[in-house]
């Protein structure tokens, strides 16, 4: 299949290439002190990740420990009171352990770091659920964790942060700016700069400096590649759509990874929040210009100096202002159509999933719910497929606190 100047039969053999560049975008903008450690990281994974070894060893934690394959549920009582004739799937990354997908990249990277001999591992977080996942991690490989959190996303996601704290993990408040997620990154950067020779630092999405873009992706692809064959095995064919919520991007890419070389629209959902003004939402692909931010060029919104914006958005996992430099790379190509829901439609979104199916999800994935039901409500017929990215545990007091019991 090809869209555009790409072949998609070869893509991941063509991208990034060997400077980490999707396109234009990615690359690695860090101070030469701290490319030294991007360099090993790179060295290291292709080659020990390449080993027999090592995948076998990543196989089996994710079969016996994580609970891989995780299911794909078809949503029948959602999917006949749209009245469309379009039926909606699910792919459960909800009942992944820990509740979210973000334990597929984090369980990768701490046996990376285990085999390069690291004592540590460092990280921020947003909705806390890659900072769960990566306590989780580091606990399995007897690693310590250090997790930098803004205090916004603290008081928001009390139930993550205590299980953090239970899995060994330091939290470190993050005071500076609007105190979330952007300020987290920056602070765990900072931190790391400081201790990289005994440390690695486990990004938690597709963003950052070369390799962890790909990194994050290829270990999240195990999520792609599930999903279709799964799909063809309950259907006997391709869905037509698939959907999944983007911030920084990692559940998307994961997702979207198994079906880029087919026939299917792929649609990534971005928070527009309290709508289109700056500072009430955080939709980098469909407000922001080219940009470098963290390391790494994609297409961010900026202020008026031409800095990172303020971002807002219900869900500590998407309130980034940024986005992944492939995700970037493919919002240029046309390949994927990267659409925006705001705060209404996905609380909606929320309860409707709960009420209907009996599953209560992240907010962040209340996203790609919202999308996937006004998709089908436009299809005459065909499936969509969602990426359930995570449960809704970590957000029930908040949900209630702000929005009361519907």
């Amino acid at each position: 299949m090809k869209h555009g100047n790409v072949e998609f039969d070869t893509y991941f053999k063509n991208y990034p290439d060997a400077n980490g560049y999707f396109g234009k975008y990615g690359g690695s903008y860090i101070a030469p002190e701290l490319q030294v450690a991007m360099n090993e990281i790179a060295e290291a994974y292709q080659t020990i990740c390449k080993s027999s070894k090592f995948i076998a060893e990543l196989r089996r934690i994710r079969k016996e420990f994580q609970g891989r394959p995780t299911p794909i549920s078809y949503l029948e009582r959602l999917s006949n009171s749209i009245g469309t004739g379009v039926q909606l799937y699910v792919k459960r990354e909800d009942l992944n352990h820990t509740g979210a997908h973000k334990l597929n990249h984090c369980m990768g990277e701490a046996l990376l770091a285990k085999y390069m001999g690291k004592k540590k591992v460092i990280a921020e977080t947003g909705a806390g659920q890659h900072g769960v996942a990566l306590a989780t991690a580091a606990a399995y490989f007897g690693l310590e964790c250090d997790i930098y959190m803004g205090s916004v996303d603290i008081k928001k996601q009390a139930p993550n942060v205590a299980r953090m704290k239970i899995l060994g993990a330091r939290v470190i408040e993050v005071t500076e700016g609007l105190a979330t997620l952007k300020e987290a990154v920056d602070a765990a950067f900072t931190a790391y700069c400081k201790e990289y020779k005994d440390a690695i630092y486990c990004i938690g999405s597709v963003v950052g400096p070369h390799p962890f873009p790909m990194m994050v992706r290829d270990f999240q692809s195990v999520i792609g590649i599930e999903a279709r064959e799964q799909f063809i095995s309950m259907t006997g064919e391709l869905p037509d759509a698939v959907v999944a919520c983007v911030g920084g991007g990692s559940n998307a890419m994961g997702m979207f990874s198994g079906f880029l070389n087919d026939p299917v629209n792929i649609y990534g959902v971005e928070p527009l929040g309290r709508g289109n003004k700056m500072g009430d939402h955080a939709a980098s692909l469909t407000y922001g210009e080219e940009g470098v931010m963290h390391g790494f060029n994609s297409i961010m919104l900026k202020d008026e100096n031409g800095e990172p914006a303020p971002v807002y958005s219900v869900a500590s996992g998407l309130d980034y202002p940024s986005s992944g430099p492939e995700h970037a790379f493919l919002h240029d190509l046309g390949r994927v159509k990267y659409d925006v829901v705001n705060d209404d439609e996905t609380i909606e979104a929320f309860y409707t999933l709960a009420r209907l199916e009996g599953i209560i999800p992240a907010i962040e994935s209340s996203h790609a719910v919202a999308y996937g039901i006004k998709l089908a409500k436009t299809m005459g017929k065909g499936s969509v497929l969602i990426n359930l990215s995570g449960r809704g545990d970590k957000d029930m007091d908040y949900i209630i606190e702000k929005y009361g019991i519907r």
